[in-house]
């Protein structure tokens, strides 16, 4: 007995997504005809039969909502994740999560497959690379998508984005270790060239610039295995350096790691502060200076954001800024 024809048989004989294909079932108008037509020449041709049942219990769940999260690996991530879908389902939405391990071709994989599941609105940290097969994607959806945390997709009109005032908090990390006497301070980790290690600089380079400073960027993986190694080429390459702004905690606490391993004093010898405020951040030894991103705050105020647009139509503004603050603990001398 043959094999009776999916969806994925009809996109892949017409060249186009699976979403295109369901959009065209659902009678979309956002699609063109023309596509409509070689969609629905192609179902004819092999036999697809709809499903309509199987669609209608797909489409009955308006309240499921799109998740779509870069690295769930890194504790931020993962709190903010935490925070938004509490939000979302105090509000009685439920969240499909996805962690896309900075994969673009997963990450459109897996939002094409929620489209097609009926969520009704996205919400994605996206990653770097292959924006355009996912965000056109989504634009050919229509349902309502947000970028936060980091920026990828410039269409903010259509996209808009939210985030920490990451400018803000190196601003204010750096003139606070200005006033407790460092003099050579280095900004350690963040992918080179990435918007949001530019963002997380710019504060740093705009302080050090006014107190008249040279600055030293050491670029890297945001992990602790980076932030270890990079205690350990300070010490050895620029013993001078006296203070370090980390990318995030995570960096922040690998170089508490090493420089506990080669007998370097911190919040003495070497001023740490971090960036996010993880819960992490206030347990370790010496506790971790940070710039609070307020993670938790920030997730219940993009679930009432996108449940704002989703229910009463009111459209984020293109680009939104949370405010941070710094907290000062015993690894920047506090």
């Amino acid at each position: 007995m043959a094999r009776r024809p999916t969806i994925i048989d009809v996109a892949r004989e017409a060249g186009v997504s699976k979403s295109t294909v369901s959009l065209v079932l659902q009678n979309s108008p956002t699609v063109r005809e023309e596509t409509r037509k070689q969609v629905r020449e192609v179902m004819a041709r092999i036999g697809y039969v709809y499903n309509r049942a199987a669609a209608n219990m797909r489409m009955s769940n308006a309240g499921l909502m799109g998740l779509v999260i870069n690295d769930l690996r890194n504790p931020f991530f993962t709190q903010f994740a935490t925070s938004l879908q509490m939000a979302l389902s105090a509000r009685g939405y439920s969240a499909v999560v996805a962690n896309t391990d900075e994969d673009p071709a997963l990450q459109a994989q897996v939002v094409g497959a929620m489209i097609e599941h009926g969520v009704s609105a996205m919400i994605m940290s996206p990653v770097y690379g292959g924006e355009a097969k996912t965000f056109d994607t989504l634009a050919l959806a229509g349902i309502p998508s947000m970028q936060v945390l980091r920026k990828v997709e410039p269409r903010t009109d259509l996209f808009p984005f939210a985030a920490p005032d990451y400018a803000a908090g190196s601003r204010l990390a750096t003139e606070h270790l200005l006033r407790g006497g460092a003099r050579r301070i280095a900004f350690v980790g963040g992918g080179a060239g990435l918007s949001v290690t530019r963002e997380r600089m710019s504060g740093y380079l705009a302080a050090l610039e006014l107190a008249g400073l040279q600055p030293l960027v050491l670029p890297g993986r945001a992990t602790r295995a980076f932030g270890r190694d990079a205690a350990l080429r300070l010490a050895a390459d620029n013993p001078e350096v006296d203070a370090v702004i980390a990318f995030n905690d995570q960096v922040a606490i690998g170089i508490l790691s090493g420089c506990a391993e080669i007998g370097r004093t911190v919040g003495d010898a070497l001023k740490v502060v971090g960036f996010d405020d993880i819960e992490e951040a206030a347990q370790t030894w010496p506790p971790l200076s940070s710039v609070r991103c307020d993670v938790d705050g920030f997730g219940r105020w993009i679930a009432d954001t996108i449940l704002s647009w989703l229910e009463d139509g009111k459209t984020p503004p293109p680009e939104a800024r949370t405010p941070v603050d710094l907290v000062v603990r015993g690894s920047s001398g506090g």
